[in-house]
């Protein structure tokens, strides 16, 4: 069974121009079938303060009202995604950008209202990998986005580290795939003030206790938690960290077992 990278950045690179282009020139020089996702960053809100839009959060989450979700395509469907994809075809690396809507991919529902009314977010119901799977065994990269679509005409916001997880377990049953979520830390940290306090594996056995002891917690918790299902659904490696541990099999990161 071949590998598939699937690989996911955070905001904090695709804020920082430099950090970017750098990210991308290393991630094109992967070998093998690969697919990124990318977050939205600051971008959307900067955006949304410009045109005079409120940006409107419940328990750290984003709302997306109907101004948000145009402000929300408009900058993660086109500007970044667009950018991401003209960066890697100047390293060589052909790719195409991609929303759910995009051939179908990412089928999603939007959420319940109840307990709490966050608009127009998607929660993903059904991943179609047949376009995609045309595309890499011809060496295309797919770059998604954070929007997804209900088939009935409607976009949606929703949670990038979700697609990547549902695009690693999607996969799972043509490829051994691997799925990277690469942030500005070098993994999940013991001590929050303390960089090298990275804890090498979380597992079944002690994700509760770190997540008990507050030591996962705040934008970690959803995070670990697509970890733990993608693992439990036959991904066949998740990992957390600097986008170094691509390249480096000795750097300091976070891995996600059974």
């Amino acid at each position: 069974m071949q590998v598939l990278k699937i690989v996911k950045i955070g905001g904090n690179i695709i804020d920082d121009d430099q950090a970017l282009y750098s990210f991308l020139k290393q991630f094109s020089k992967l070998q093998g079938p690969k697919l990124l996702v990318h977050g939205g960053g600051k971008l959307a809100t900067n955006l949304a303060q410009k045109m005079g839009v409120k940006v409107q959060m419940i328990d750290g989450r984003r709302v997306t009202d109907s101004d948000t979700l145009d402000i929300a395509v408009m900058v993660y469907a086109g500007k970044i995604n667009k950018t991401i994809v003209a960066q890697l075809q100047a390293n060589q690396c052909n790719a195409i950008g991609f929303s759910g809507a995009d051939g179908n991919t990412i089928i999603s529902e939007k959420r319940p209202i109840e307990p709490t009314n966050f608009g127009f977010v998607g929660d993903i119901v059904k991943v179609n990998t047949a376009v995609l799977e045309l595309l890499i065994s011809n060496t295309i990269t797919p770059v998604f986005c954070a929007i997804t679509h209900n088939e009935k005409g409607q976009l949606l916001n929703t949670n990038a580290d979700t697609i990547a997880s549902e695009l690693a377990i999607a996969f799972a049953k043509i490829y051994q795939t691997e799925l990277y979520y690469c942030f500005e830390k070098n993994g999940v940290l013991k001590d929050i003030n303390d960089k090298l306090s990275v804890i090498k594996n979380i597992n079944a056995t002690n994700v509760q206790q770190l997540i008990q002891d507050k030591v996962i917690a705040d934008g970690m918790l959803p995070k670990i938690k697509n970890c733990m299902h993608a693992i439990q659904q036959n991904v066949n490696k998740v990992c957390i960290g600097k986008p170094e541990m691509l390249f480096r099999p000795d750097a300091n990161f976070t891995s996600i077992t059974k």
